[in-house]
This record gives C-alpha cells, structure tokens and sequence, in this order.
C-alpha cells in the first residue's frame, strides 16, 4: 500500500485496494471532498447515496456508498489513535486499478471491469487560519488595496526604523557610561 504523501500532523488513513468502481468518478468525488472538515464530507456522501444532492447532475451513488464505507472505517481507525473528530479533514485521492478481464463469447465487448485503488487520510488540524484574502472585482478596487498594504509597508517600516534607533541611542549611552566609569577609575 503506497500512499500519495505522508502528512505531518496526526493522522488515520485507509486503502480500498481493487474496488469495483469507476476511476474516473471516483476521483471526481475525491476532489470534491478534499480538504473538507469530515463531518461535511460524509454529508455530502451520504445526500449523494440518497439522492437529495447531486453533483452536475449525477448522483455517482456506487461510488459515493463505496467512499463512504472507507471514511467510515478510516474514522474508526482516527478514534483508536485518540484524534479529535472536530479538527479532521479528508484527504481523498483515486487511481487506476488493475484490468479485470472476463471471458466473453462475443471478445472484447463487455470484458473489461471497472477497479480503482482509493486512498483516504484523515489529517487533523489546528486551527491556522489562512492569510487574509481580499477578493477584488474592479481596477478601482485592486488600486484601493494595493495603497492600502503599501501604507501597512510603509508604518511597519517607520516602526522598524524608530526601533533601530533607538537601540542605537541606548548603546552610545551604555557606550558613555563605560567610558565615564573608565576615566574615573
């Protein structure tokens, strides 16, 4: 079993190795719930399997029961290694399997079956937030928030400045102290 990459907080993971399911829809779904808090993701699954919500149209149900029983095992593999259930988020990626071929009377149509190796992590998070991220629609508003970051530029750089000196103050001060302490003796 390789996985795509090895995390660096905690984490639980499981493999579904050869599950007869398509590829193709399998990554689709992948994609949709990576990166997305466990409780959303097994949400969004489940609606998909029942049929309330669908995806462009498609409900994927096969897959979507099949990516389901993986988080669900790999959830139970999370709460034997103590991580907590409201800081996980789904790592989720889907590859190609192995040819399954069937004999057939009529050669090749209808003998290739379907397989994908999926993979799912559970990665548990902090709560880091992201930068701040300002969404701009207009040139007006782009020049708006480009002054405004070059005014935050400019402060931290005036504060850096009147920090530096005066440090460079007090060192000549410690600087006059040695000396005067030097005459003396």
């Amino acid at each position: 079993m390789s996985y795509t990459f090895v995390p660096e907080k905690k984490y639980a993971k499981a493999y579904g190795r050869n599950v007869k399911i398509s590829t193709k829809s399998a990554a689709k779904l992948c994609r949709v719930i990576k990166n997305k808090p466990l409780s959303r993701a097994k949400r969004l699954l489940s609606d998909l399997v029942e049929g309330k919500r669908d995806l462009r149209g498609k409900y994927y149900t096969k897959t979507a029961k099949e990516l389901l029983m993986l988080i669900n095992s790999c959830e139970k593999n999370a709460e034997f290694l103590d991580l907590n259930p409201q800081r996980l988020f789904v790592h989720a990626s889907a590859h190609t399997g192995t040819m399954i071929r069937r004999r057939r009377r009529r050669g090749a149509f209808g003998s290739k079956l379907k397989t994908a190796n999926v993979e799912v992590m559970l990665v548990e998070r902090g709560k880091e937030r992201k930068a701040d991220v300002k969404i701009v629609k207009t040139r007006k508003d782009l020049e708006k928030v480009v002054k405004e970051v070059a005014e935050k530029v400019k402060e931290k750089k005036l504060a850096e400045a009147k920090t530096k000196t005066q440090e460079a103050k007090e060192e000549k001060q410690g600087d006059k102290k040695q000396e005067a302490m030097t005459v003396t003796a």
